[in-house]
Formats: structure tokens, C-alpha cells, sequence
């Protein structure tokens, strides 16, 4: 075992001294070491419960025969970071996170890893790790919140900035923006939609790297926290076979990944992120992959900020397992951490409501969720979210309105300087000009809330979150 390097041998014995200051035993140090990477802090909602799920982990190294060490890794709330100069260091968080794990993997030589998580840069920056360390490991996604539910009517955190473009058309008064300020974030989990977390935590599972079910159990049920026990149970049993990822990750779980993000209508954001991850266990997935899958797997199931539904519904539904079903004709029969095929999986699935996941030959759209865009102002790609873009405006011309910052552009639609038929065009807000690449989910939010997203499109060199809706 890697931890025979800190604990077996007399010449071990100042380590085993310091680990014994730690409360292990004579009897631990026979045992695998499994480190789990937690992410709990009290600031993120998706991330408030999840020192509840570390405990459940525990429990099931434990049973299984392992010894379990917490350690902790940064998170960054993008909702709060949202809309000024801390949303700069969102994006480079990821690549923090990923250094992190392998700095206390490394450092302590744990068997293996559990990386405990949510949200829009901490999964992604544990899943680089994951690739980079190919140490038997696996992924608990905390799960998302419940909708925020207000005189029959479904909200999330996408409302309440919705609802500032409402107020700036006069369309809502400071009483209502507060109404839905307070009822729709009710509690723990990742925001209630679709956006970067949750699509994040769905791709983990169809990559096969978290258990099933894991990626849209509610992070307040019942159901999460087994899943969080076997997780802890799994862990060590792939130690003891040591099972690492490159014993089973290929080129085709990023394809299938990939796949499921268009047929769920995932996040723009995971163009950044899968090639990232994919990278980390040696292989390339190019921005055009997802255009080119775009144009074969249909969108199925149309969740907000797309559509109507909420992850409790797409959870309800039958969730990942679900949509492998679907599409199962349409993927590559991957390994996955539970011991399962991802053929095995879609086999044993049920699809719960037709509706809301529906078959491929009754989709939302006809192509997925994403589309990448080509031309002279964007020669290397534009990404946009094509499920969440109006019908009629799939073709638009209009009058460019230039901002050279996210700032102006917010203070111009504030201001109702921003018509029918314009083109808001935001500058110095990439990689470069925006250091950080910040995301953005004012501007479009502003736009939505005053009823201009189907006459309304915005053109960046930046970034925006996994919540915007319109073009």
C-alpha cells in the first residue's frame, strides 16, 4: 500500500508517533489510509451539509476495514462572488482545488481519496485531481437544493436576479424583489436549477466516477446519505483491488459525458470544464467535440434555466441512470467506480416520468443543449446555451451597443438605455482584458427580467454562469 511509506518499517516510527497523536492504534496501521477531501464550509449553501455527509463516509470506511482523514479544500460561493471584483478568482479556484488534493495526497500518502463536493469550480478542480494522482478514489456530490416554493410557484437562485430586471423595467417593486429574495434559496444544496453545480455533479455520474443516483439526490434526503455511506464502503474496497482510474477512464467517458451534457441541456461553463478534466487523465476533448455531439443527441429533458423543471423534478424523474437509458444505444459501454458498465447501469434504470426525460424520438429540441458558433468575430468558437435561446431568435441582426466593461453594460440596462433590436456587446472581460475570466450572470439576467431576451442578444469575450437563459 502507498501508506506503508509513513507508517510499516522501524524507520517509520517518528510518523507513526505523530499519527498516534492523531488517535489511531496499534490495530490502524495494518489498515488502508483513505484520505477525504471536504469541501464544508458555512458560506456556500451547496456545501453547509456536507461535514453531515463526511460523517456518513466515515462510517462506511470504517465498516469496510479503512481508516478514514478529513481534510479540508476552498470553496468559492460564484452567486456571492457574483457582480464584482471577487468573481475574478472563481475560475482560477479550480486549478487551487486540484493542487490542494494533490498536496495532501501526496504529502500523507493516503491509500486512496473521496472527494467530497459540489458546486460549480470544487467538483471540476477535484475531478483534475482524480486524473492527476490516479489514485483509487471517488466522487460524493453533495446534491442539489430544493426549489423555493412561493403561492404555488417554483423559484431559485436565478429568480431573485431575474427579478432585478423586473424592478429596473418597473415591472416589480422593492417589496416584490424581497418576496423572492426570501423564499427562493430554502436551504442547503446546490442552486435548484440546472446551472454549472448540478450539471457538474450529472456528468461526474455519467462519467461513471460517483455512484449512481449520486448526481440529483436532494442534498437534504435520505437517499443522499446512504449514497454517502456506500461511497465510503466503495472507496476502500477499490484499494484493496486498487482500482485507479486509469484502469477504467477512456476517451469514451468524456465522449458519454459529453453526450448526457446535451441531452440534459447542461451548462455552458462544462466547455470549459471537461476538456480540463479530460486533460488530467491524458486525453483531449476539443471545444468542436461538443458541437459535433450537439448535432446527434437531442435535448430530453428541459430543466431550468431552459425550461419548467427543477433538479427535484429531473431527480424524481430517474435522474442519470434514466437518461443512460435514453441514450444507451447512442453510448460506450464504460466501467464505472461502482463495478457496474455504463450498459449495466441504463439496463437496470427506469425512466419514472416520460415527460420530464423524455425518449429520443420526442425531444425538447431536436439538437442538444449546446452549439458552438463560428465566425468573424469569434474565428476559435462562441459557446452558447442554444436550449435556453428563443426559436424566433436563432437568426438576429441588430445595433451593437459596446461596454468595455461588465459594469457599463449593467448601468445601460439598468438605466433602460437597451431596446429591441440592440446587440450588447461586453469587452475586456476574458482571460485576458477580465483577469479571471469572470462570470457574468447580471447582464443576461437583467435582460431576461425586462423582457428582452427574445429581442435582446449579448456577445462577449467573457464568461457566464451556468444560469443564463436567452441568446
Amino acid at each position: 500500500m502507498r501508506s506503508d511509506a509513513v507508517k510499516t518499517g522501524v524507520q517509520k516510527a517518528p510518523s507513526r508517533a505523530l499519527f498516534r497523536a492523531a488517535g489511531l492504534a496499534d490495530e490502524d496501521f495494518s489498515k488502508p489510509f483513505i484520505g477525504i477531501a471536504n469541501s464544508w464550509n458555512e458560506i456556500i449553501p451547496g456545501h453547509i451539509h456536507l461535514d453531515r455527509l463526511v460523517d456518513e463516509v466515515k462510517r462506511g470506511i470504517v465498516e469496510e476495514g479503512g481508516v478514514p482523514f478529513t481534510y479540508g479544500v476552498p470553496g468559492v460561493c460564484d452567486g456571492i462572488a457574483m457582480g464584482h471584483a471577487g468573481m475574478r478568482y472563481a475560475l482560477p479556484s479550480r486549478e487551487t482545488i486540484s493542487d490542494c488534493v494533490e498536496l495532501m495526497m501526496q504529502a500523507h500518502c493516503f491509500d486512496g481519496w473521496v472527494g467530497v463536493t459540489n458546486c460549480d469550480k470544487i467538483t471540476p478542480g477535484m475531478l483534475m485531481a482524480m486524473g492527476r494522482l490516479d489514485i483509487p478514489s471517488i466522487m460524493l456530490t453533495g446534491g442539489p437544493m430544493m426549489e423555493g416554493r412561493h403561492q404555488g410557484k417554483g423559484y431559485d437562485t436565478q429568480s431573485v436576479f431575474e427579478v432585478l430586471g423586473e424592478y429596473a423595467a418597473g415591472k416589480a417593486d422593492e417589496e416584490r424583489v424581497r418576496e423572492v429574495e426570501g423564499c427562493a434559496c430554502p436551504g442547503e444544496g446546490a442552486c435548484a436549477g440546472l446551472f454549472t453545480a448540478n450539471t457538474m455533479a450529472c456528468l461526474t455520474e455519467a462519467m461513471g466516477l460517483s455512484l449512481e443516483g449520486c448526481g440529483s439526490s436532494l442534498a437534504i434526503s435520505r437517499e443522499k446519505r446512504e449514497i454517502a455511506r456506500r461511497t465510503g464502503r466503495r472507496i476502500v474496497q477499490l484499494v484493496r483491488k486498487n482500482v485507479r482510474p486509469s484502469k477504467f477512464v477512456t476517451e469514451g467517458t468524456f465522449l458519454n459525458a459529453v453526450k448526457v451534457d446535451m441531452a440534459i441541456g447542461g451548462s455552458t461553463n462544462t466547455a470549459l470544464h471537461i476538456p480540463a478534466i479530460a486533460s488530467e487523465f491524458g486525453h483531449c476533448i476539443d471545444l468542436c467535440v461538443f458541437d459535433e455531439i450537439s448535432r446527434q443527441i437531442p435535448h430530453i429533458t428541459s430543466l431550468r434555466p431552459s425550461g419548467p423543471y427543477f433538479m427535484s423534478d429531473f431527480d424524481r424523474a430517474g435522474g442519470v441512470p434514466a437518461v443512460l437509458r435514453r441514450l444507451k444505444s447512442r453510448l460506450s459501454d464504460e466501467m464505472t467506480v461502482t463495478g457496474k458498465t455504463i450498459h449495466e447501469i441504463a439496463d437496470g434504470a427506469k425512466v419514472r416520468d416520460p415527460e420530464i426525460i423524455r425518449p429520443i424520438s420526442k425531444p425538447f429540441h431536436r439538437e442538444g443543449g449546446i452549439a458552438v458558433l463560428y465566425g468573424n468575430l469569434a474565428p476559435g468558437g462562441a459557446v452558447v446555451k442554444q436550449a435556453a435561446v428563443s426559436e424566433k431568435m436563432m437568426k438576429f441582426t441588430g445595433t451593437a451597443r459596446v461596454f468595455d466593461s461588465e459594469l457599463e453594460a449593467i448601468e445601460a440596462i439598468s438605466s433602460r438605455r437597451i431596446r429591441n433590436g440592440d446587440v450588447v456587446v461586453i469587452r475586456y472581460e476574458g482571460p485576458k482584458g477580465g483577469p479571471g475570466m469572470p462570470e457574468m450572470l447580471s447582464p443576461t439576467s437583467l435582460i431576461a427580467g425586462m423582457n428582452l431576451s427574445d429581442s435582446v442578444a449579448l456577445i462577449t469575450d467573457g464568461r457566464f454562469s451556468g444560469a443564463p437563459r436567452g441568446p
